[in-house]
């Protein structure tokens, strides 16, 4: 029971305060509205760390990249894997929430000042990428180029090597006592989402809930098909029928495995053991499973576009349109690469997509939780999916087929 809390705890907690708020809501009706400044407080207190945590977490993080040199060929046939699952994963996501709306007959009156369906394409992207102010980079309402600043400050430190050590270390400093910040905010967390969510239900009623109850099942469906069809078909390419068989008798482990932990990070042993056995080459699995359980999160990807939907759903702002699908893709390509691999990259990856798309910053409670309830399906794809890119990249750098433990010596 206690390693249970351990590992569940805080999303125990939330879910928890978040429930006694929603009975609170709904047994107080509008008289809720009382309970919103205690709301409005976790949302400021946020608001306030999101800056400083993008910019200390990305460039202290790229800063620190060891040289990898040696894996050049190994990485560009990784990092091309990766952006292509990570594609596959949101379009497969959008087909889902086009099939079934989890938000269908529920909208929310908040201060919304921006109509995204107007917003061309062109215009979107000017604005997502660049500001014309370095003093804007440090708002808020610009996360991209924030992040795209800090991942070339990170950049040009770690090229500059000793030279730049010390701004390494003040860059490591602000990450560190940012998060120790978050950490502190976060004991805030259940009296916020409590009272922010008593306000809510108490004005929309019960409602609410049941798009998130839709959510669920419906990430869950979707999770269940990429794990099961599109991980077996990413394993037919690597080795035909031999390596669907060798793929699904050696992943079964770290699946369980990433269920238990709920961590990437703690299922590398097991996916590093299980892609041995599949018959990765000891030069792709120890390079594949290690950056991948940072940077490679298909789950979290498919969880982007579940929020941007649910976010557009409660505004009542429709989600259609190529323009809206393309930001939507890009969003969750930023979310699940750049964002997956630092500190805090959930909060930032929520922020980023009320900035992505003008979204009034009320919604960000509503999307935290969509993080809490997805949490153990999305951990299970971002931790196993990096087994399925390994057999990849071993396929297309070393052009042999993965057909499992058999032909290990053949491409050890």
């Amino acid at each position: 029971m206690k390693n249970i809390f351990k590992t569940y705890g805080l999303a125990i907690t939330l879910l928890a305060s978040i429930i006694i708020g929603s009975i609170i809501g709904l047994t107080m009706g509008e008289k809720a509205e009382m309970l919103k400044p205690l709301g409005d407080i976790f949302l400021n207190l946020l608001f306030t760390i999101v800056v400083p945590l993008v910019f200390f977490s990305i460039s202290s993080a790229i800063a620190n990249l060891e040289s990898k040199g040696q894996f050049k060929k190994i990485m560009r046939s990784m990092l091309v894997i990766f952006l292509i699952t990570t594609i596959i994963s949101s379009v497969l996501m959008i087909v889902g929430v086009k099939v079934f709306s989890p938000t269908e007959g529920i909208t929310i009156s908040l201060d919304q000042s921006v109509e995204t369906e107007d917003i061309q394409l062109g215009d979107q992207i000017v604005q997502t990428f660049t500001v014309d102010n370095f003093i804007e980079l440090f708002t808020r309402e610009h996360m991209l180029p924030l992040i795209l600043f800090s991942v070339a400050l990170g950049f040009a430190t770690n090229r500059l090597g000793e030279k730049a050590e010390p701004l390494k270390k003040i860059l490591q400093a602000g990450a560190d006592v940012s998060m120790k910040l978050v950490s502190y905010i976060m004991y805030y967390a259940p009296i916020g989402l409590a009272a922010y969510f008593a306000t809510l239900v108490g004005t929309f009623g019960a409602s609410l809930l049941s798009s998130y109850l839709r959510s669920f099942l419906l990430y869950l469906v979707i999770a269940v098909i990429y794990f099961v069809v599109v991980f077996s078909f990413y394993a037919f390419v690597a080795g035909g029928k031999r390596g669907v068989r060798g793929f699904w008798k050696h992943n079964l482990l770290p699946a369980a495995t990433a269920i238990g932990t709920q961590s990437s990070v703690a299922t590398i042993p097991a996916n590093l053991d299980a892609t041995k056995k599949m018959g990765v080459s000891n030069a792709v699995r120890e390079t594949v499973i290690p950056i991948g359980a940072s940077i490679h999160k298909d789950g979290s990807a498919m969880g982007a576009i579940l929020k941007i939907v649910f976010a557009f759903g409660v505004l009542g702002i429709p989600f259609e349109g190529l323009d809206t699908y393309l930001i939507a893709v890009l969003v969750a390509i930023i979310t699940a690469i750049v964002m997956g691999g630092i500190p805090g990259g959930g909060l930032i990856g929520e922020m980023f997509i009320i900035a992505a798309y003008g979204l009034t910053p009320e919604v960000l409670p509503l999307l935290a939780v969509i993080s809490t309830i997805i949490d153990i399906p999305a951990t299970l794809l971002n931790a196993t999916g990096d087994n399925a890119v390994a057999v990849l990249v071993e396929r297309f750098t070393k052009k042999k087929t993965i057909a499992g433990r058999k032909d290990i010596e053949s491409v050890a």
